[in-house]
């Protein structure tokens, strides 16, 4: 016969104070939806490889090559809220499965596109996409943070955002391997093709050459989903209530949260941050460098990695250091960094802006938990406004070409950027401690 002595056991002890990344019984939804972060990094990052291709084979402006950003983050805006509503009424998972079609029928457009080498459609089928991420960032992020014990949040939602990084490096390799042509006309080339008559043959050459991987990518995320749909899903607390008594939050509520409405903000300008950075690195690497787009892709590669190693770092370190002030930390490098590169543009610059990557790496996930934190029946409608503030970077790429018409400096357009790491080291140390109103 056992004698209870009423004070917990080493296991139950050790249990309590370092918790499980995440509760029995969802392993296979964790794994799932982990891959998300994967699959939904893979087209944002390709982006940048498309600015570069799309400004040589449409003949495009840089603020007009910006748009590729603002079409595909404002679909992330105007789908969060619809994403978030769906899954307030029905489920996590049927929110997943909805985004994971929509980002397959999006790639499947690239190929009429290409076809009619129309823009305007291209522009489409990138809002058509990030239509579906949104609703898979809508859903991945909150059911990864309320998954397990509060405690573990940040961490456990760094873990999973870890695998977004591998997704952004496959992007930008598969661009570079299979989109980069690595021709790359001079005006005089361009002159004596175009008498030759075999200019346009050459820039739908280059259009098609972005159709093949989007297939391969749709075609993926059309199993996933079907792996999703087949896959239980247990319901967490918050859906754990049936009928009319099930508490499903209040918009309004959400605004008594200061933590959360600076959150949302400092999300804004992160995003605005990394979308602005990793967008013009190609075109910051060749004007201060003269690289080729084929060297210049793989720096942008070596960046992802870094910010790929960043993540995995962070979720470590944040074991021993609180999230919140490992991101001020991290924040205040990156004020730092950046203005290297914009006062030493060059090789000097290029390397700065290489490391920002690492050090802005915990940010997206880090602010994400912290602004979430406490919601309770809000939840899921405070993570579809985190993922509206995505619109940052449908904001920052076309405001930064903006001021390189007006300055003809790749480096005075990145300055902006300071103030995005500035704010976000003010909400680390002092905006994310949680106060109502």
């Amino acid at each position: 016969m056992s004698i209870s002595t009423g004070f917990p056991d080493k296991a139950e002890q050790s249990v309590n104070e370092h918790p499980p990344l995440f509760s029995p019984g969802f392993v296979a939804p964790f794994v799932l939806v982990t891959a998300l972060f994967l699959f939904w990094g893979i087209p944002s990052n390709m982006n940048d490889i498309l600015i570069k291709q799309f400004m040589k084979s449409f003949e495009l402006s840089r603020f007009k090559a910006g748009l590729i950003q603002s079409a595909f983050y404002m679909g992330y805006f105007l789908l969060a809220m619809p994403a978030a509503l769906i899954m307030r009424k029905y489920s996590y998972k049927t929110g997943l499965v909805i985004g994971l079609l929509l980002y397959s029928a999006g790639t499947f457009l690239f190929w009429p596109a290409a076809i009619h080498r129309d823009y305007a459609f291209f522009l489409f089928a990138l809002f058509v996409i990030a239509s579906g991420a949104s609703f898979l960032e809508t859903g991945a992020n909150p059911f990864i943070a309320v998954l397990g014990d509060p405690r573990t949040s940040e961490r456990r939602l760094n873990f999973s955002q870890a695998f977004n990084p591998v997704g952004a490096v496959s992007g930008v390799l598969v661009g570079t391997i299979f989109i980069f042509s690595g021709i790359e006309l001079k005006p005089d080339q361009i002159v004596a093709m175009r008498t030759a008559g075999t200019y346009n043959a050459y820039l739908q050459s280059e259009t098609m050459r972005v159709v093949k991987p989007y297939l391969v990518i749709g075609t993926v995320m059309f199993i996933w989903a079907m792996l999703i749909l087949r896959t239980k899903f247990p319901k967490i607390a918050e859906e754990a209530e049936e009928g009319p008594e099930r508490s499903k939050g209040r918009f309004v509520d959400l605004f008594k949260h200061r933590h959360f409405v600076l959150g949302v903000i400092a999300q804004f300008l992160y995003v605005g941050a990394q979308v602005g950075t990793w967008s013009y690195y190609i075109q910051y690497i060749q004007d201060y460098t003269h690289e080729p787009e084929k060297t210049a892709g793989y720096l942008l590669t070596g960046t992802l990695v870094a910010f790929g190693v960043g993540r995995f770092t962070a979720t470590y370190l944040m074991k021993f250091f609180s999230p919140s002030k490992l991101m001020g930390l991290y924040g205040l490098i990156n004020v730092t960094l950046l203005g290297i590169a914009v006062v030493r543009p060059g090789w000097v610059g290029v390397w700065a802006i290489f490391l920002t990557s690492f050090f802005m790496s915990l940010m997206f996930p880090t602010i994400f938990a912290l602004g979430i934190k406490g919601l309770g029946p809000n939840t899921k409608l405070g993570g579809s406004l985190m993922v509206m503030a995505i619109i940052g970077g449908a904001a920052f790429p076309p405001l930064e070409g903006l001021i390189f018409q007006a300055t003809r400096s790749m480096a005075l357009a990145l300055a902006i950027l300071l103030v995005c790491y500035a704010f976000i080291a003010h909400y680390a140390f002092v905006g994310s401690k949680i106060q109502t109103a």
